[in-house]
């Protein structure tokens, strides 16, 4: 391969870090710098080993149960946000709380609990056993009920006089999730819909940015770990769109044989993984033949979360 092959990386954008991961993060950094270690983090901070594995390396201690910190400790909660039920072990427990859900998660928080308060049986889409479904479904003790596909719809039943409401996971594929909608709509037309869509604009920019740019490509990256639930849906969309994608989260999962005789390869990152990977990940590209790098345009995300209060007075 020489470099007059036209040969390219195609940079999607936008890609990578969103505003609510940004603040996770920097609750992490912020609580270390201030408080020393050990720092405790209930479930990955964000859904990202190489995040994750640098946390670690400062002095972040990552459980997933409450029982794991010594009572009186310093806890984060991970930016997928949890149950009432685990505020109140943490209240119990004595330990010092510095919240990094995100707040596009706690507005469907909010959302539930006053639907729930005014008498409604709420449905979320949404994928089971993700940690910000489990955190969402448990704000109330009942009355909400997870629908994963159109067929969870077909098989609902209520009687009329019962009041209805959906809320989405904010992670969830934008296409997808209207599918289920309509499904819903058509079976209970009275069922209130969120004023404002659930799913968050990070998400819905980034498989904007993959619609745009797989026709363009023969090949799609994506860069974001496994447990990444807007990561996974990136390379589903890619796919949908006929282009081969494949998932890593580290360079040297990279093949050889996935870029052989391909001239365009696109590149895109979930909102959990950084850029400085998504870089390492580019060189790694090229050293299987020369490429150039050229960013597409797109969305220009100026979004950014404050840090808690109680962490900054």
């Amino acid at each position: 391969m020489n470099t007059t092959d036209n040969t390219e990386i195609l940079m999607a954008q936008p890609r990578g870090f969103c505003a609510g991961v940004d603040r996770a993060i920097n609750i992490v950094n912020e609580a270390l710098t201030r408080f020393g270690t050990p720092i405790y983090v209930r479930h990955e901070i964000v859904h990202n080993a190489h995040v994750v594995n640098e946390l670690r390396s400062k002095g972040a201690v990552f459980v997933e149960e409450l029982h794991e910190v010594p009572k009186g400790g310093i806890v984060v909660f991970s930016a997928h946000g949890v149950s009432q039920e685990v505020r109140k072990d943490a209240e119990e427990r004595g330990l010092q709380v510095y919240d990094a859900t995100c707040p596009l998660v706690t507005k469907v928080h909010l959302e539930v609990i006053k639907l729930c308060k005014e008498g409604y049986t709420v449905l979320m889409i949404g994928h089971a056993g993700h940690p910000e479904v489990e955190g969402t479904m448990g704000q109330v003790k009942e009355g909400v009920f997870l629908i994963e596909n159109s067929t969870d719809v077909a098989n609902l039943s209520f009687t009329g006089d019962i009041k209805l409401a959906f809320v989405t996971q904010t992670t969830l594929s934008v296409d997808e999730t209207k599918e289920i909608v309509a499904a819903l709509t058509q079976k209970f037309p009275d069922i209130v819909q969120p004023r404002k869509q659930d799913i968050c604009y990070a998400t819905q920019n980034r498989q904007d940015a993959v619609k745009f740019m797989a026709p363009q490509v023969e090949v799609v990256i994506v860069v974001g770990s496994a447990s990444s639930s807007n990561s996974n849906r990136l390379r589903e969309l890619s796919e949908k769109l006929g282009v081969p994608s494949y998932m890593v989260d580290a360079p040297d999962q990279l093949k050889p044989e996935w870029f052989a005789g391909k001239k365009r390869v696109g590149l895109t990152a979930g909102a959990s993984a950084p850029e400085s990977l998504a870089q390492a990940i580019v060189a790694r590209i090229q050293e299987f033949g020369p490429r150039s790098v050229r960013a597409l345009s797109g969305v220009v995300e100026d979004v950014t979360f404050s840090l808690p209060k109680n962490l900054v007075d």
